[in-house]
């Protein structure tokens, strides 16, 4: 049996509902950005950046940042402990990945926030 001690929540239920949660935020995002995109076609450099400069749209674009690492966090750990069921190399993976993870989390807070 695979422990749950790198679970992203406390149950598979939680793990589940919280996975959809995300699922909403990137879609919301995503909707948002091609919306914007077609009301905008001859949109250039300066509208671009001044949308992103904009403190509500940083803001939501770090919740989408967030969203995306726990959405794929939940996922990769589903799928190692499904299919990687030796403990040592699982946890190696999984250690891997939420680095990469993590890395990837604080490059786009450098990139959205110009750190």
């Amino acid at each position: 049996m695979v422990t749950n001690v790198t679970s992203f929540g406390r149950s598979g239920l939680y793990d589940w509902m919280f996975q959809r949660v995300t699922a909403v935020v990137m879609l919301a995002y995503t909707l948002f950005i091609v919306g914007y995109l077609l009301l905008n076609p001859d949109m250039d450099y300066t509208q671009w950046k001044a949308l992103f400069d904009n403190l509500a749209m940083r803001i939501f674009s770090l919740l989408l940042v967030f969203s995306f690492a726990a959405h794929a966090w939940i996922g990769l750990w589903c799928v190692t402990t499904d299919y990687i069921p030796m403990a040592g190399l699982r946890i190696l993976v999984q250690a891997g990945t939420g680095l990469i993870t993590f890395i990837y989390v604080a490059w786009a807070i450098q990139i959205i926030w110009g750190v």
